[in-house]
């Protein structure tokens, strides 16, 4: 179904199941989970599946090394689920999108032998807790095996290294593949659709007035229940329910800078367990690029939260005390900043307690909220909040929770041997035929196909990608601004922002014969385009 089909659903009057508010990790998630098992389910998102949170994390799928050592140390049970539940979410993920995930090794580097039994011991315990789900068994390393999987540390003073093993993913597309795998089970879905109101009989919402972001429709949407999973913006939508709801939600924001490929080797990655202040800093192979993050200040909550400067400083101060190469602002092809929610309980006896789960609140007129939590364990925080809808809603679901083995779009006749038919059979240069087949799965000989009869030439020259994605994404994947192809259906934006400003005007180009844009949307999609590769993504 196309954007414009979903909107005419939308539009139609009939009441639904459920409306999903919000197009992130756990809103599409949760859209999936109700329409597989067998609800009416309406999904709206106010920008682009993903455009916040859900596409700027560090692209791993962990259980929480982090959470584990404190669980440990403070002997708390809760921490200890946490973990327990990300390595079984963890292990669903990969296995429900192989296309878009992989197991990643990663090497800790120790710089005192008081840290060696320690963190060996902590990651065997991690090893132990994946049980018959465990992708890499950890293991010690010598100073000299260390250096040779990551050959960037830093020789002086390094005794020796750990090896472990956590799950990558590409967070972006993974968001849409979830919303159109939702499609494809009876969703109505789009983006760029906000809720500016809810809609109440008798003190009860029945359903939303919404607005098309992008024509300035409005029209109302009648609903059996209302979910509220906007991340970040939880408490808009809960002060639209009740204007003097007290705010269970605040931010912090962490930022991520990518470097050229040669800052980390293809296969591996680094994690240094404790900086300076504490934090855990990751360097990451990325799309054939390094990928190094977060930090963690608190923020203000803003759609487009900016990377800052003493942010980025953070990060390359860290870098340079780990690496042997010489890393200053002038390598980094992109910086970026997501914002992390973090939640209070309003339940719990101590609401200044952050919680380190999802929550799930019910207001008095009847609005869900389904916040917190993080993108390794979306698919139970989706259950568990379908779940909760049905008692809440009084809703009778034909089917039970599907989502454990349920293969999103992309992945159900997914083989990992494809790239090289799909070369062999398109006459793809190599490098093209991996990335189709890494981003879009079974689905790749479609775009094959689409730029051997259309246009097969490379977006940007020196990359993998071409245009005829420009053209896939607009005509099947929803894509409605230039940015949302620069940003989330490529990446680009995210990887080489001077690349995509290069490109910009050749995808507005293709955007806008696909589209039918006048003059005066290119010109408005223009200066938006270079408002966010300029100012913040």
């Amino acid at each position: 179904m196309t954007r414009q089909d979903n909107l005419q659903q939308l539009k139609d009057g009939s009441t639904y199941d459920l409306l999903v508010v919000g197009g992130g990790a756990t809103g599409c998630g949760v859209a999936l989970d109700a329409a597989t098992r067998g609800l009416k389910v309406a999904l709206v998102e106010k920008n682009d599946f993903s455009e916040g949170t859900s596409s700027r994390s560090t692209k791993l799928v962990h259980g929480g090394v982090r959470y584990l050592e404190m669980a440990v140390k403070k002997l708390d049970r809760v921490q200890y689920h946490l973990v327990r539940d990300g390595l079984r979410e963890r292990h669903v993920l990969l296995a429900n999108a192989p296309h878009l995930s992989n197991p990643l090794s990663l090497v800790t580097p120790l710089y005192t032998w008081l840290d060696v039994p320690y963190v060996f011991f902590g990651l065997k315990l991690y090893d132990i807790l994946s049980g018959k789900r465990n992708i890499g068994h950890s293991r010690l390393l010598s100073r000299k095996e260390a250096l040779r999987r990551f050959p960037m540390l830093k020789a002086e003073g390094l005794k020796a290294g750990v090896l472990y093993y956590d799950g990558q993913f590409h967070d972006a597309r993974m968001a849409l593949s979830l919303a159109l795998t939702a499609d494809q089970h009876g969703a109505a879905i789009a983006n760029h659709v906000a809720v500016t109101g809810l809609v109440k009989a008798d003190g009860t919402i029945v359903g939303a007035e919404l607005t098309d972001s992008l024509s300035g429709e409005t029209w109302q949407l009648k609903a059996r229940g209302v979910i509220n999973a906007t991340g970040p913006f939880t408490d808009q939508i809960r002060k639209l329910d009740d204007p003097s709801a007290t705010n269970i939600l605040s931010a912090s924001t962490g930022i991520h800078i990518v470097l050229d490929k040669r800052f980390a080797p293809p296969d591996t990655g680094l994690m240094i367990p404790e900086t300076e202040d504490g934090r855990v800093l990751f360097v990451l192979p990325w799309e054939d690029h390094a990928l190094i993050g977060t930090t963690d200040e608190p923020a203000e909550i803003n759609e487009h939260p900016r990377p800052l400067d003493t942010e980025i400083d953070y990060l390359l101060r860290h870098v340079g005390r780990y690496f042997n190469l010489k890393v200053d602002k002038a390598d980094i092809k992109a910086a970026w900043s997501g914002l992390r929610p973090l939640v209070s309980d309003p339940n719990s006896a101590d609401t200044a307690k952050l919680a380190r789960d999802h929550v799930i609140e019910e207001s008095a007129s009847g609005l869900l909220t389904i916040a917190g939590g993080k993108w390794t364990t979306y698919r139970k925080m989706a259950a568990d909040t379908v779940d909760h809808a049905l008692k809440q809603f009084a809703l009778a679901a034909p089917k039970g929770c599907q989502t454990e083995s349920l293969r999103v779009l992309g992945s159900a006749n997914y083989d990992p041997s494809g790239a090289q038919r799909l070369s062999e059979k398109y006459g793809l240069p190599g490098d093209v035929a991996t990335h189709l087949h890494s981003c879009y799965g079974d689905q790749a000989a479609k775009v094959a196909e689409l730029a051997r009869q259309d246009n097969n030439a490379r977006l940007p020259q020196q990359l993998p990608l071409l245009e005829a994605e420009v053209l896939y994404a607009v005509r099947n994947e929803m894509a409605e601004r230039v940015i949302d192809v620069l940003a989330r259906r490529l990446s680009l934006a995210l990887l080489d922002t001077r690349v995509a400003k290069e490109v910009s005007g050749r995808v507005l180009e293709l955007m806008a014969g696909e589209l039918g844009w006048d003059a005066q949307r290119c010109a408005e999609e223009l200066c938006l385009t270079e408002k966010r590769l300029t100012e913040a993504l």
